[in-house]
């Protein structure tokens, strides 16, 4: 191709515990295994050199694809002039995995099959893998299943029932299959330098009991009924895709350096776990019934947290729990859209965030029934964080957009420390002899009394995004979603209106006033909009915004972090999980205000 494909032509596959990225032209550009972030074998989508492996006809095409129904199993349809070539692709779940057990045994093994339903259809095949971020150009030699790659941290084997001409780490293949044939592929990943023989998956059965897989699980969980309930029941998938099983951690996206503003260097890596989504998260899995992920996800948290009173909260974590998360660049890669520098790790694990607690409070409290009593250590962890908000909340952070510009006092900072408090005085009969609901009640009373006299300005008829600051911030739109006021208050009305007024375009929301022109919408701010103006009454304006933001996702429902108001295209990490989960949470508070609208 001339030109590289754009974030909204890939679709993503996954078997929760890594993921991949294919092209609406067949190619996987992105696979990280075993881990979200695991250094890449493909990575094409950040360098044309990096890596992919390639299915899809020579000659002209149109293209459709879908998901197979309740699944994360993709399906791309090549019409050419001779024929209909039909290509499926997934990352393979253990066989027989069923409900919420899968993704806790992955196999790490891709498998595509690609079949001719009518006519005749010329196929390319091309296989290059390149370990390690694409720094390694393998070997490949032949060996009875296929061909396996020898060099660098990772050994891939692949599956093929076909001969491919080998240079320099790359097979090529090309042939023309008829009416009724296919071809099927495995890709398996091996750790380390493992020359162990495999057995091969094979793929046609892999595919099928990867579907299963994932309608069992949709069978168990979702039980939406609300408007939108497509587009949440696929959002629900996505953040199950996005889930690390073992664990029960969500990564905010599978992808890293996928760039906020094309050409530029806001970009960052997003493969890890954020404290901030976690409320909203946990939110958004018990709007779509996803009671056990919502479980594990908290014991995860917890975990992760753990009771250091020393440290600040950390804002992030790796997907087992892992806390030093350093930052490093990669000189050797172009970048997508020539978007330097490509960056691994994230050096926002180190921010002071006072959000945190609050997040992770609020969400015990939405699992308060489901958690029933509480371990001692569960109890005494949130007895902490309770205690950090009191300790802390009249202190400066980096805010919940993470700026590495200096700290300040962010209006939804002190929001979520009043939660933390709010949430642990109504959780405080679970929370033991540590409990102290009477003295966090005195400290939300006044973070909250503080919050609606130094976040309001004058100037501006609205709450700014910090204290004494007239700036708009899209962030404060979380005010009455987390509870703080209600949206239909004179005060935080006018500030909805402020907000889409001046930070809306289109119904498409940036995060702030005076932001770089270049810097796209944010998709989550988007939803919190809706989200507002649903709960104010609102519905009709409410459904306008929310089916403005849908109009942009990409032909298989995904959403990234931004979204350009000049053309419409899709910026930052992809999928976005916090976009997703946004559109589950707005969608049920459309339905709830629909409900009671209704006489």
């Amino acid at each position: 191709m001339s030109t590289p494909p754009s974030i909204s032509d890939y679709a993503l596959v996954g078997d929760c515990q890594s993921a991949a990225l294919v092209s609406r032209d067949g190619s996987v550009d992105w696979w990280c295994a075993p881990r979200f972030d695991s250094r890449s074998v493909f990575a094409r989508i950040l360098d044309h050199a990096a890596g992919h492996f390639s299915i899809r006809p020579p000659e002209a095409y149109e293209v459709s694809r879908e998901y197979l129904e309740s699944t994360m199993v993709l399906r791309t349809t090549f019409t050419t002039e001779g024929g209909v070539l039909q290509l499926t692709d997934a990352l393979a779940l253990e066989p027989g995995a069923r409900g919420h057990e899968i993704g806790l045994r992955s196999p790490h093994v891709l498998v595509r099959m690609a079949e001719v339903l009518s006519g005749e259809v010329g196929l390319q095949v091309e296989w290059a893998p390149r370990p390690e971020y694409g720094l390694v150009v393998p070997e490949l030699e032949e060996v009875p299943d296929g061909l396996r790659s020898v060099g660098g941290p990772d050994s891939l084997v692949l599956a093929a029932d076909m001969v491919f001409e080998v240079d320099h780490g790359t097979a090529r293949a090309e042939l023309a299959l008829g009416a009724g044939q296919r071809l099927e592929f495995a890709v398996h990943h091996l750790p380390g330098l493992a020359q162990r023989e495999i057995r091969p998956l094979g793929p046609a059965e892999a595919l099928a009991d990867t579907e299963e897989g994932w309608r069992s699980w949709a069978g168990e969980h979702q039980r939406y009924e609300g408007p939108y309930r497509e587009q949440v029941q696929r959002s629900a998938l996505v953040l199950q895709a996005l889930t690390y099983a073992p664990s029960g951690a969500i990564v905010a996206a599978p992808t890293t350096s996928l760039p906020e503003i094309a050409g530029g260097e806001a970009n960052w890596d997003y493969r890890f776990a954020w404290l901030r989504d976690a409320s909203l998260s946990l939110r958004a899995l018990w709007v779509a019934a996803c009671p056990t992920e919502a479980e594990r996800y908290f014991e995860w948290m917890a975990a992760a947290v753990g009771l250091d009173p020393e440290r600040h909260v950390q804002i992030m974590f790796g997907v087992e729990g892992e806390r030093d998360l350093a930052e490093r660049e990669l000189d050797h890669l172009d970048g997508h859209l020539g978007s330097r520098p490509v960056r691994v790790g994230n050096v926002a694990w180190k921010q002071r965030q006072l959000d945190v607690m609050g997040e992770v409070l609020d969400a015990a409290h939405v699992l308060r029934d489901q958690l029933g009593e509480l371990e001692p250590f569960t109890a005494r962890f949130l007895c902490s964080m309770a205690d950090r908000a009191t300790a802390d909340w009249k202190g400066t952070d980096a805010g919940i957009w993470e700026g590495r510009e200096g700290e300040r006092h962010y209006t939804s900072s002190k929001l979520f420390c009043w939660v933390a408090l709010d949430r642990a005085v109504s959780l405080a009969p679970l929370l033991g002899k540590d409990a102290r609901p009477r003295e966090w009640a005195a400290t939300r009373d006044e973070i909250s009394a503080t919050i609606l006299e130094q976040a309001w300005c004058e100037e501006r008829n609205a709450y700014g995004g910090a204290f004494g600051s007239d700036r708009l911030d899209a962030s404060v739109l979380l005010m009455p979603i987390m509870g703080l006021v209600d949206a239909g208050d004179e005060r935080m009305r006018a500030t909805i209106d402020a907000i889409d007024d001046e930070l809306a375009e289109g119904g498409l929301v940036r995060r702030w006033s005076d932001t770089d022109e270049d810097e796209g919408a944010f998709v989550i701010c988007c939803f919190w909009l809706a989200n507002c103006l649903a709960r104010a009454g609102e519905v009709e304006r409410a459904r306008t915004v929310f089916e403005t933001v849908l109009s942009h996702a990409n032909d298989v429902g995904l959403l990234s972090e931004e979204i350009d108001p000049r053309d419409g295209s899709l910026l930052g990490n992809f999928p976005q999980a916090f976009s997703h989960v946004g559109l589950i949470n707005a969608a049920w508070a459309i339905d709830q205000a629909s409900r009671e609208a209704t006489p």
